[in-house]
Parts: C-alpha cells; structure tokens; sequence
C-alpha cells in the first residue's frame, strides 16, 4: 500500500486537505491538486496509481480531463474515481462511460472511498503485468524474473534504453511512438530466441527500457547483434524527409532518439530487484 500513489484532483481546499491527509494516514502517497490543467501537467512526469477527479472544477471539468487521460496510451490505464456533487444519472452514466472505474457522489463516506480506492488498486495490480503496449513482462511480473535470477550462481542481463520517447510520441503522435516499442520489443525477443541460450528472458523495466536475461557467455553477442539491429532500422521509425534532414544537420528540429546499451553480470551485491535495476540503469552507455 505504502507504494501506492494517488493524485488528488479538487479545488474545494477543505476536502482537499481532508483527503490527502487521511490517505497519507493509511499509508499511501498522496499529491492534490486543484485545477484540471494541473493534473494533466503532473501525469506527464508521475504517473499515479489512481486518480481522484472532481467534476466541477474552475478551467476545465472533470470529464475533459478524463477524456484527454484516456486519449494517450501512457494514461489511459489509470483508474479514475469521479468525487462530485452531481447526482444526476445522465452525470453518472457520462462518467462511467468516458472509463471511470467508479463514481461517488459529495457528500460521500470517507471509509467507503477508501475501501474502493483498495480494491480498486488490487484489481489493477493484478492486471498490471504485462506491458499494454509489447505484451511483454512487466512491472511486478519482470521485478518477480529478477528476483529469481539473483538465486542463480551466474547470470547476466542486456539492456538496451530508447530514450527521448516523449519528444518522439510529441513530435510524430502516440500511434507512431507504439508502433516503435512494439518494432523494438520484437528485435530484442528474436535476438534472444536466436543468441541468448536456452530459455532467456525478456522483459520491460519501464517504457523505454528492455532486458534479456541471459548467461554471462551469450551477453556479448546479443549486445553486439542488438546494436547492429537497431542502427540498420532507426531510421525507419521518422518520416523519410525528417531523418534525412536529421542525418545532414546536427541542429535539426526532429526529436533524437538516443540507443543506450549495458551488460550487468553476476556476482554482484544486489539485495532485492530495486537494486539490480539501479545496476542495471548505471550500465546503460551510448549504443556505438
């Protein structure tokens, strides 16, 4: 629960402090805000676990923000509970229709919000294994891989970051941006299956970052054919004028997808996952 973070959307200052305090009370990580732009400006950076949205709020209503939160593939899996005074069928159905798991209306009971916001939480955790976009490991399932790697006497593990994927999915929108993770989630799957051993694994530790756990004798050759792999084909994630441009002048506008890759090998000291990803991020260099 400790983990958990909820973003608090509610400009009445009173139930904002209420609410924040008595989640913080039971253990959760709590960030309030009070217009709707200011929410929307947050989740580009933290993603919560869970939104509380109020409807009426002084820029733009609760329902725009939840329809812009749906519209991108970084936000659209976040519950969100609407806390509102309208009691109006009609409001309801619209907000359960635009995808909020719940829908409570003022004034409301403070511990059956907070039963719903657990159980709310516990459903998404459940789901939350596999990334939405690649389908691969992911978040707790990949954390669970590593942790059971560590038991091993030898292990190693290749990762390969794709970096400024904001700028990109900003410059050339959200659909090219997956298309890109899903292009590079299958590289990195057909050079395990090809390079890596017997039974490698692979997964996402976050969007932009991929790894393969392998054998210490496999790591080379799968950093080295990774490498190759993704230099012959980053071109073809632009449009063809924007990447020529890109190839001829170092000051062009188009955003710089940058390839960074690392080889971790056992042993190593790492006492839990946490741990092992910090490792494994300190590895990451410049794909050469």
């Amino acid at each position: 629960m400790a983990d958990h973070h909820i973003l608090i959307v509610e400009d009445e200052p009173n139930t904002a402090e209420m609410l924040t305090t008595y989640f913080e009370s039971h253990g959760y990580k709590v960030t309030a805000v009070g217009w709707g732009k200011q929410a929307l400006v947050f989740v580009r950076d933290t993603l919560p676990d869970l939104i509380v949205l109020d409807i009426r709020l002084p820029d733009i209503d609760g329902y725009e923000v939840c329809r812009q939160l749906r519209s991108h593939r970084r936000t659209a899996h976040v519950p969100i509970i609407f806390l509102t005074e309208r009691r109006e069928r009609i409001d309801r159905l619209a907000g359960l229709e635009l995808g909020a798991v719940d829908y409570i209306t003022k004034p409301f009971d403070i511990q059956e919000l907070r039963l719903r916001v657990r159980n709310v939480l516990q459903r998404a955790s459940k789901e939350a294994v596999t990334h939405p976009v690649t389908g691969l490991p992911y978040a707790s399932l990949f954390e669970q891989q590593l942790t059971e790697m560590l038991q091993r006497p030898r292990w190693a593990v290749v990762a390969v970051s794709i970096e400024e994927l904001r700028a990109f999915g900003e410059a050339y929108g959200f659909v090219a941006r997956d298309d890109l993770l899903r292009a590079v989630a299958l590289m990195v799957e057909h050079i395990a299956e090809e390079d890596a051993g017997k039974e490698p694994l692979v997964g996402q530790i976050d969007d932009g970052l991929f790894c393969i756990i392998t054998t210490p004798e496999h790591a080379g050759r799968v950093r080295e054919r990774l490498t190759a792999r993704l230099q012959e084909t980053m071109g073809f994630f632009y449009p063809r004028t924007d990447w020529e441009n890109a190839q001829r002048q170092a000051s062009s506008d188009s955003p710089r997808l940058l390839v960074r890759m690392g080889i971790l090998t056992s042993p190593g000291n790492y006492q839990n996952p946490s741990e092992l990803q910090a490792a494994i991020r300190k590895s990451l260099s410049p794909a050469s």
